[in-house]
């Protein structure tokens, strides 16, 4: 079970609005526990954007499109061409005309990508592991799935 604790006080009794709200928690707890994985990344001389993309493209057979992949990464669609420009010179990808639509441009790991990538994850599994082992409290399995449902539910479009 994930207990919460009351928010921090801001003054005489009273408490800050950002110390109680879910989303400044969540994108505070989220920039605290990444920025230690980007500290490794860091060492290992690889930006966190293309960790993101190689990420994305692990256990991505037929890869993905450049649109999927900015929204993904959380990059806007121009930064994510620039980027993958770079990362295809640097041999870590490649791009190829969708099979089923050829206006469509489809983006995956070569080897020296791969083996890149796969790396990289097993850095963040272990990051994960151990992040989890100071928080024994987290549920990991119903965190991650609450999360999932959270997301899948503002992804939808609004109606009316």
């Amino acid at each position: 079970m994930l207990h919460t604790s009351p928010p921090a006080p801001s003054g005489e009794g009273q408490t800050r609005f950002i110390d109680d709200y879910l989303l400044y928690l969540l994108a505070r707890t989220s920039h605290l526990i990444s920025s230690e994985f980007h500290q490794e990344l860091r060492r290992r001389g690889v930006s966190v954007p293309v960790w993101r993309v190689l990420a994305s493209l692990v256990g991505s057979p037929s890869g993905e499109t450049v649109t999927g992949l900015a929204e993904v990464c959380l990059l806007q669609q121009p930064t994510m061409t620039k980027l993958l420009d770079r990362m295809v010179r640097d041999g870590l990808v490649r791009r190829s005309p969708d099979t089923r639509d050829r206006r469509v441009v489809r983006v995956d790991l070569t080897s020296r990508g791969e083996a890149m990538a796969l790396d990289l994850v097993k850095a963040a599994k272990q990051h994960e592991l151990d992040v989890l082992a100071r928080h024994p409290e987290a549920e990991s399995a119903a965190l991650k799935s609450l999360l999932r449902t959270i997301m899948a539910r503002h992804s939808r479009p609004r109606r009316g």
